[in-house]
């Protein structure tokens, strides 16, 4: 897998985002679980995370606002379900803007690495086809794609002279 997003259909349910970076992957669990690092990279290009609230335990909420250059704003926001430190975090999201039920996710975060390249694999599980058609329509590929940019320089480990 390269550096690039990679964003597929799996099911009827999912979608597997994959990518990989080049940071050990105890520095990519920080960077999604650290408010200091997770406002450096959420988003896309002209979004900032303007609250970053994490509660870091099974049972522990997350929450982040976000607001675009052009004044909008979102809220995402979940409860971890599961914490295995460095390598997976489970959390049931829920997007703000949407019915509690309609906009839910299960979102399991994978971390592997090699060599000094750790590969994300991200799977999000919705409650309908339709919701995650929907998701993938709304322009999420290219927003994730480049939330995903920002967090490979905010991980980056400069090589070694």
């Amino acid at each position: 897998m390269g550096r690039t997003l990679s964003v597929v259909k799996s099911g009827d349910l999912e979608i597997v985002m994959t990518r990989s970076f080049d940071a050990p992957r105890a520095l990519v669990f920080d960077a999604w679980t650290k408010p200091e690092l997770v406002r450096r990279w959420f988003g896309p290009h002209g979004c900032e995370v303007v609250e970053c609230e994490i509660d870091l335990r099974v049972g522990g909420r997350w929450r982040y606002r976000l607001r675009h250059d052009g004044g909008m704003e979102m809220v995402l926001q979940g409860v971890y379900q599961e914490i295995s430190r460095p390598e997976r975090l489970v959390s049931l999201e829920t997007n703000e803007d949407c019915d509690a039920s309609e906009g839910q996710a299960l979102a399991t975060l994978t971390l592997v690495e090699h060599g000094g390249v750790t590969t994300l694999t991200q799977v999000l599980r919705y409650g309908s086809e339709r919701i995650r058609d929907a998701v993938l329509e709304s322009g999420m590929e290219r927003g994730v794609g480049q939330g995903f940019d920002k967090l490979a320089e905010a991980v980056a480990v400069p090589a070694r002279a």
